[in-house]
């Protein structure tokens, strides 16, 4: 795991080590910086893989010089079909076989890679810059392109300074509570979307984006529960393999959730040792899963670390949030990663996760929420509008206020698209246009639970979760490996029948009948909490008078489009206990942060 600079901008070496230097984190074991012709290559090292400096970055074979974050982790494979076509190689490490492979393949090499990456080759015989991104968006890539001058980061904060704020962006995150591919935080900066690769001519300053893999459109497979749950089982016991490889020590977060202890299991079973697993918990009840981690612990014979965390222990993360989180996030649980993280790095430099489980395998609760309101969706809209203004009911234990959001959704794809960016807006004028990147998703299935599943993946997967994870374990030089996000899990979890995965309320119900085999269903089947934080009630004590102030009529003014007046109502009836608007204050806060952080 690393960080990537490239630039062909007229800039000293001081100033891009500085930039590299604002971002080290990701990389605290080497920096390395080169020139080529007009063009700079920088690069952030965390070494995992053949920690001999010969495999340090910028990398150069023939005509190419690379720049690569990530892992392969079918790297050796690879690395034997190179050798019978008669390459040699010089160090052990997976960055080495993406250039030669680049190499003997150009563009058709991003077939055969399975892993997380963003790289850049630059060829100096073409003249032509060819950059990647992996196929679910596990690592960020951030590019500046503008009259033939680019500059491309892994970050955005070594590309902000001198540029202006993109408006738009800023409504989308009021919406999102992050900033979504292909739009950025900063105008003129765009991030590369997942499953695409960029080439930049530098003799003609052109610029092509083509997209290398997608979500298909979904075809259900003859196959039998059993047959199917074998196959599953199989995948992810060879996902879990081979992200175990790596040359530093290496652990597993473990939760109170079906996901994780699934692959904390199958580590354990693959291991020679006893695997290092990793939890937190609060001393607030309703927030602590800890006591279910710890029997999952002892029921795999992990080596086990449980730290129970203050709320002063999160709280006091809120800079570091901003620090690292260099573009606007306001998911909270970043800050109980982020700790996770910070204690996980004393014992390990590489952790496992069960991140993405959830979006495949339909576990999450809106899931369930679709099952229920799926009926309104087959009375006509102009009806359901009219019994909206008529009367209100309470429904499914949600207020009136979801009953009404129900029967004002003209469809239930826009229904679907409303669980994820809100059905209420502190903006203005409220503009989804920009949901228009995301539109493939309304015809990916004839299944709407499947639907909603595929823009979970495109959509909240990528640009939430993933830079959750990333920014939270980089921000401590951890790297963080998901089985669940190995594309050919994703791949044959969509080709399954929903039946499968989801019946009668049952989520992940595969997942729950393979967990089975290693825990037994009394200890796991357990309330989920998430990784949640009491934030409401933070906000009206702890953080009150940080709030109070930073939210002042000064900051609150300069936000575009922000409907300020319904703003200020909705944070005084939260600190009234009046209602719970703790999501958006805490966007708005944390855009708080970000203006005084880059001191726009």
């Amino acid at each position: 795991m690393c960080g990537i600079y490239m630039t062909n901008l007229p800039l000293k070496e001081e100033e891009v080590l500085s930039k590299l230097k604002s971002i080290q984190y990701r990389g605290p074991d080497y920096t390395g910086v080169s020139k080529v012709e007009n063009v700079t290559l920088g690069h952030l090292r965390l070494s995992i893989l053949d920690l001999d400096p010969r495999s340090n970055q910028p990398m150069v074979y023939e005509n190419l010089h690379l720049i690569f974050n990530g892992e392969i982790y079918n790297y050796k494979e690879i690395r034997d079909e190179l050798i019978l076509l008669g390459y040699k190689f010089k160090t052990e490490s997976d960055t080495e076989v993406l250039l030669l492979g680049f190499k003997e393949w150009k563009s058709e090499v991003l077939h055969k890679l399975n892993g997380m990456f963003s790289f850049c080759i630059y060829d100096i015989e073409s003249k032509k810059i060819f950059s990647a991104r992996d196929r679910l968006g596990v690592k960020p890539f951030y590019y500046y392109w503008k009259n033939g001058d680019f500059e491309i980061c892994s970050q955005l904060r070594p590309l902000i300074k001198g540029r202006s704020i993109n408006k738009e962006a800023i409504s989308i995150y009021l919406d999102c509570r992050y900033v979504p591919s292909p739009y950025s935080m900063i105008e003129d900066v765009k991030k590369l979307p997942p499953g695409c690769y960029m080439i930049f001519d530098l003799e003609t300053n052109q610029l092509s984006i083509s997209e290398y893999w997608n979500l298909k459109e979904e075809k259900i497979e003859k196959i039998t529960y059993q047959e199917a749950k074998k196959e599953v089982h199989n995948l992810l016991i060879n996902s879990v393999k081979i992200r175990l490889q790596s040359d530093v020590p290496i652990g597993s977060f473990l939760s109170g959730g079906i996901d994780s202890a699934l692959v904390s299991c199958i580590a354990s079973k693959i291991s020679d040792k006893p695997v290092n697993t990793f939890s937190i918990g609060f001393d607030n009840p309703k927030y602590d899963e800890s006591k279910i981690a710890r029997k999952f612990a002892k029921i795999m014979k992990s080596n086990h670390t449980e730290t129970i965390c203050k709320p002063k222990d999160v709280l006091a993360l809120i800079p570091k949030l901003v620090e690292v989180y260099d573009e606007p996030f306001a998911d909270s649980s970043a800050l109980p990663s982020l700790l996770l993280n910070s204690l996980t790095k004393k014992d390990v430099t590489v952790a496992i996760s069960g991140d993405g489980g959830d979006e495949s395998f339909l576990g999450y609760n809106h899931f369930e929420w679709l099952t229920k309101v799926n009926l309104f969706f087959k009375t006509p809209y102009l009806f359901r509008n009219l019994i909206s203004k008529t009367f209100l009911i309470n429904m499914f234990n949600k207020p009136a206020e979801s009953l009404k959001n129900i029967l004002q959704a003209k469809s239930i794809n826009e229904f679907i698209q409303y669980i994820f960016v809100g059905f209420g807006t502190i903006n203005i004028n409220r503009d989804l246009s920009w949901l228009k990147e995301y539109d493939k998703f309304k015809k990916s299935s004839k299944n709407y639970l499947q639907r909603a599943a595929d823009l979970n993946i495109k959509l909240w997967l990528e640009n939430d979760s993933n830079v959750k994870v990333d920014r939270a374990s980089m921000a401590y030089s951890v790297e963080v490996r998901s089985p669940f996000l190995d594309y050919r899990i994703i791949e044959l979890a969509r080709k399954l029948p929903i039946s499968y995965r989801y019946v009668k309320g049952k989520r992940k119900r595969i997942l729950r009948d393979i967990l089975k085999e290693y825990i037994p269903e009394e200890v796991f089947n357990q309330p989920k909490s998430g990784f949640s934080i009491p934030l409401g009630d933070w906000i009206r004590t702890d953080l009150k008078d940080e709030f109070v102030n930073v939210l002042n009529d000064d900051f609150l003014n300069k936000v575009p489009n922000l409907d300020v007046v319904k703003f200020k109502k909705q944070f005084s009836q939260h600190m009234n206990g009046k209602k719970d608007y703790a999501t958006n204050i805490w966007k708005v806060y944390i855009l708080a942060r970000w203006y005084k952080e880059f001191n726009f």
